[in-house]
């Protein structure tokens, strides 16, 4: 099996409900940080392609078609090279809608301290050094936490821009989800499913998520 779809865009750009979208078109199964948080020996893996070293992207994609979401978008440039055949499928939102959810989301999660008297679960050190290569060093820079909301948003609106600029036109589609399945379908060459477009992990679950409102 081969990757058919590399996802580009960053997270909070609706991935989670483009991987249901994607997986519910046959692109089964979709790589999402999710797969991340539930196969975490896949953490150390991330973490050392955004050291440089050799990865087998074969093995760690073994039973996926497609990708979305951090860490597969902070290499969509690898992953071209490793799978020319592969379409890029970019997800977007307008960058102030951007940045209003990944500042409660992802950004609060990365930046908030950790209590010194915590145990942490098996394999939590691991997501976190992946965390911190992939989604801030190697998406924004080592000084995410102090960066300005215009700084976050310049670091989103490079990456996007770099995208379209390397992908040629006929291997990519820029896509915001509010757009539904015409497009998506047009582009991946499948029929519309009769049916919602999805509508998965929005601000509220993920800060559910995360105990981001808890106490």
């Amino acid at each position: 099996m081969t990757l058919d779809v590399i996802g580009a865009g960053f997270g909070r750009t609706g991935t989670l409900s483009t991987k249901t979208a994607l997986e519910r078109l046959g692109f089964d199964r979709c790589y999402h940080m999710m797969e991340v948080f539930a196969h975490v020996e896949h953490a150390p893996v991330w973490s050392a392609a955004a050291r440089g070293e050799a990865v087998d992207f074969d093995a760690l994609f073994d039973g996926y078609r497609a990708t979305v979401d951090w860490p597969a978008c902070a290499f969509w440039q690898e992953l071209m090279a490793a799978y020319p055949e592969a379409k890029v499928l970019l997800s977007v939102r307008p960058a102030e809608v951007w940045f209003a959810s990944f500042r409660d989301t992802i950004f609060e999660v990365m930046t908030r301290p950790q209590p010194e008297d915590v145990e942490l679960p098996p394999g939590f050190a691991a997501l976190g050094e992946m965390a911190s290569l992939v989604v801030r060093d190697r998406s924004f820079g080592p000084d995410l936490a102090t960066m300005s909301d215009a700084e976050i948003i310049a670091a989103y609106e490079r990456h996007n821009a770099a995208v379209r600029a390397a992908v040629p036109a006929d291997r990519l589609l820029e896509f915001d989800v509010v757009q539904g399945w015409e497009p998506l379908c047009a582009f991946l060459g499948v029929d519309v499913p009769d049916e919602p477009f999805p509508n998965v992990n929005d601000r509220a679950e993920f800060r559910r998520m995360f105990g981001l409102d808890a106490g």
